[in-house]
């Protein structure tokens, strides 16, 4: 294909809302420059790896999720669960991670990153409860640390949301569920003058089967300005988010065990919370004769009240382990890219160079409490932490069937502590360099194989980097690396073998200098050891006709310490085995789908001795349309009714009335079976 008709493929693609036929495969590039013929997309030719991936917005609308967040597990080997109430930020894990709240999975949407710096629970806190399943037009993802526009916490993984610009037709929907749960979706995108003004109000309320109900209850909005297209046009954004929520944390199963807690029972009636999200963005693309520049700039503000207590009496047996978290802030940053299409060495090209800049305005603390009233202060900061990150990747068509990738990412940050104990304040600073290879060799016989290299880092909480004294023990505390690095490589191959089958196959190693991480319900530090990492994905959708699809993912991952000690190797938490199947069809007007994924043991301490059980849920739906305006669905979760756990951990707690610490599992249970109606009017 020549540059010019490349190019003219290029615009072509970024404006087209379909791709809905386009299955896993290819990334931003992809989602940027697929040739479409006819009615049929592929990406043999211009993805850049084989964990690279889209999912489409039809793709999006036929998985049944219990919550925004499980929209990701669209991403093959990624699983999303929840350990406390339904507006915290939910736990996730991949490629041999627990993930936590988001510690190597970078997450943006509208280009906004959701990870959030120096948090006051957790290292990269990804809260996605903000996210409108409806107004999602899709999503990108890249596994591994081998994109040069992927920054910070994308070891393991990134994945990008956008929302449309345009609907169809206005949505007008009542949900109405099991335990209190009530769902109301109003949203449209009328055309007005020179572009259009997309509106969407969401309210939701939900109880759950727990004992102590979560209460949760949200408020979302969105409101957004467009003009022209994806490639030639801009938008701005504006949106809110309000919740609030009682939480139902881990129980130790000595206590099920014994008849003293039931499975759906909670220690501390009083943990819960209140999350607030406002944010401004905008984004302007254009296109010239053989280039695509993009420029976008974002503030979110953000305010989280969190109350836990994981231990219940481990450490004050009067008055209680609760503990509160409080996490104010401000987000500003700009996104900048260039992509030139050209020639390089007598050979097509394509050249991408961009710049990405974020500033933190944190405050935040970590508080002693019971029934949610502070009785003292272990420590509270000011925080501004300040990024830079400059990349640059090249794409190179040596032959018809060879290509290479090459690219460079520089990322400085700067941490400024002011905390209320004047030992642990100061200022650091840190630089890391990343180079990014590929080759891809193909297509031969609809087949591409791969072979990708390169470096990531994750940031460490700015406390950390300047800490001198534990503030609850007042004992020296070691300082943590600003910047951990991450290095790894993978092999894979992606083909079609015959017409509507797109599968991809995909072995990989990812080594961690150093797990360090600001352990925010201490206030203190915790070094890990270096680690690494070994695996294997499939993944594979098959559309034998118009209105059935077929998915199977497979993946597994062994996750070890490299180095040896008296404790074991393995690292606790870490996921080896996840498997999923599902399918879809949408015939006449009828439509529905099911979904099952099995996630497997995982070891809870270093030396193994200590393991998860496996867990697997089945959710599907069912659904009509009555008319072409009206539609009527029927969700079902967990619909074998399964008496697994979401998550288990492992470590020593004390329940009122127990006279020492006893060291136990610790589980979330899964849902019971539960059931949703949704009546959706289309206007």
């Amino acid at each position: 294909m020549s540059i010019s008709n490349r190019f003219r493929a290029v615009v072509l693609a970024a404006s087209l809302a379909a791709l809905a036929t386009t299955a896993r495969a290819g990334g931003e590039q992809a989602l940027e420059r697929v040739v479409v013929h006819g009615s049929a997309a592929t990406t043999l030719g211009i993805a850049d790896a084989a964990s690279v991936g889209t999912v489409t917005r039809a793709q999006l609308e036929a998985r049944t999720v219990y919550r925004p967040a499980e929209l990701l597990e669209a991403v093959p080997g990624l699983v999303v669960t929840q350990h406390s109430g339904e507006g915290k930020a939910t736990q996730f894990f991949l490629r041999g991670f627990n993930l936590d709240h988001g510690s190597d999975l970078r997450i943006t949407v509208e280009g906004m990153p959701v990870n959030q710096r120096s948090h006051a629970h957790g290292q990269g806190w990804s809260d996605l409860n903000f996210v409108i399943p409806e107004l999602t037009a899709g999503l990108r993802y890249r596994k591994g640390p081998y994109d040069a526009s992927d920054g910070d916490f994308a070891s393991a993984g990134a994945v990008e949301i956008d929302y449309v610009d345009a609907l169809e037709q206005g949505i007008a929907s009542v949900g109405l569920g099991e335990r209190g749960w009530r769902r109301v979706l109003l949203a449209d995108a009328p055309a007005l003058g020179r572009g259009r003004l997309l509106y969407a109000l969401e309210g939701l309320r939900n109880d759950g089967p727990w004992t102590h109900p979560d209460r949760y209850r949200k408020l979302n909005g969105v409101l957004r300005w467009s003009e022209g297209s994806r490639s030639e046009g801009w938008h701005a954004t504006l949106m809110a988010y309000d919740a609030r929520w009682n939480a139902t944390d881990q129980i130790p199963r000595r206590a099920v065990a014994a008849g003293t807690l039931g499975r759906l029972d909670t220690v501390d009636a009083s943990d819960g919370g209140r999350a607030q999200r406002y944010s401004l963005s905008g984004e302007w693309r254009g296109t010239g004769e053989a280039s695509a520049t993009k420029l976008g700039a974002y503030v979110v503000a953000s305010e989280l009240a969190l109350y836990s207590n994981f231990t219940y009496a481990l450490d004050d047996p009067l008055n209680g382990d609760q503990f509160a978290q409080p996490d104010r802030r401000t987000t500003l940053g700009l996104n900048a890219s260039r992509a030139h299409f050209g020639t390089l060495l007598g050979r097509e090209a394509e050249t991408t160079v961009g710049l990405q800049l974020q500033h933190d305005d944190i405050r935040n603390a970590l508080l002693k409490t019971r029934q949610r009233r502070t009785l003292s202060t272990t420590r509270r900061d000011r925080i501004d932490e300040s990024s830079l990150g400059l990349h640059a990747q090249t794409v190179l068509r040596w032959t018809p069937t060879l290509r290479t990738l090459a690219g460079l990412r520089a990322d400085h940050y700067r941490f400024e502590v002011d905390s209320d104990a004047p030992l642990n304040s100061g200022r650091a600073s840190d630089t890391v360099v990343n180079p990014k290879l590929g080759l891809v060799l193909g297509p031969y016989a609809q087949t591409e194989f791969y072979a990708n290299a390169g470096g990531g880092f994750h940031s460490n909480d700015a406390r950390g980097t300047v800490i001198r004294v534990d503030p609850a023990s007042g004992e020296p505390a070691a300082r943590v690396t600003p910047l951990a690095r991450s290095r790894g490589w993978e092999l894979g191959l992606r083909s079609t073998p015959w017409p509507g089958l797109q599968t991809s196959f995909v072995v990989y190693r990812l080594d961690l200098d150093s797990e360090l991480l600001f352990v925010g319900d201490a206030g203190g530090t915790e070094a890990s050891r270096p680690s690494r990492r070994n695996g294997f994905e499939w993944a594979s959708v098959w559309k034998p006709n118009g209105w059935l699809t077929l998915d199977a993912d497979l993946a597994y991952a062994r996750a070890r310490f490299r180095d040896r000690a008296s404790e074991g190797r393995r690292i606790p938490g870490a996921v080896e085995g996840v498997a999923t199947l599902a399918a879809a069809i949408d015939h006449g007007s009828g439509f529905g789908a099911l979904q099952w994924r099995w996630f497997g043991p995982r070891p809870l301490v270093e030396d193994g001795s200590v393991r998860s059980r496996p867990s697997a849920t089945l959710n599907g739906r069912i659904g009509w349309r009555l008319t072409p305006a009206a539609s009527v669905e029927l969700e079902g979760f967990n619909l074998t009714d399964r008496r697994d756990s979401a998550i288990d951990y492992f470590y020593a707690s004390r329940l009122p009335g127990e006279s020492a610490p006893v060291e136990d599992v610790h589980f979330h249970p899964i849902e019971g079976r539960s059931l949703r109606l949704t009546l959706t009017l289309r206007y």
